[in-house]
């Protein structure tokens, strides 16, 4: 139960406010099915063997269990004011923080501020899969965002530090226009 002037979404949400990438473990439970195809059927890959950019069996990689974010976001509600949470799930990053963004705004993701891990760029490179296809299915390294008033990203990031979450400001709510919304990721991938 929650009073109803303290439920999150769109109507929170403002221009300037950050936007608060936490890692991913892993793949998730998302991009399966690609992954199983490039790596298992077109590379011929074995889940017992072992692949050194990963540091260990692509199976091992694979049973990567996916975090959780439920009680590191609860903890975020806490002690700032988030305006939105946005899972990032089948369909990318993109598309699920569009989801979260009212019309007239728009989120910016700079790439450059994370790397992702080595198994995307593993899918991308043994598959021939375009970055923007990547994008679509995979979470690049990013399980969750908070969107979170700019003044209070440090405490989001120092909540989220403490808790042993990785973090980090990957862009920032922008005005795009009336009745348009969504989300886009610039520049390239740190690393």
């Amino acid at each position: 139960m929650v009073e109803a002037d303290r439920l999150l979404g769109p109507d929170r949400i403002r221009s300037g406010d950050a936007v608060i990438a936490m890692a991913a473990s892993g793949l998730h439970s998302n991009g399966y099915s690609l992954v199983r195809h490039v790596l298992l059927n077109q590379a011929g890959l074995s889940l017992d063997a072992r692949v050194e950019e990963l540091g260990r069996t692509l199976g091992e990689e694979l049973l990567e269990p996916t975090k959780i974010y439920s009680l590191d976001c609860l903890a975020l509600t806490r002690t700032t004011d988030v305006h939105a949470f946005s899972h990032v799930t089948g369909g990318g990053l993109a598309a699920n923080l569009a989801r979260v963004i009212p019309d007239g705004l728009h989120a910016i993701v700079d790439r450059s501020t994370w790397t992702p891990a080595p198994i995307f760029d593993l899918v991308g490179r043994t598959g021939r899969v375009e970055r923007l296809e990547l994008e679509k299915t995979l979470n690049m390294g990013v399980g969750m965002i908070a969107i979170v008033p700019e003044e209070s990203a440090d405490v989001a990031l120092t909540t989220l530090a403490d808790r042993g979450v990785e973090a980090w400001v990957a862009g920032e709510i922008t005005d795009r226009g009336e009745h348009t919304s969504g989300a886009a990721l610039v520049g390239d991938y740190a690393g």
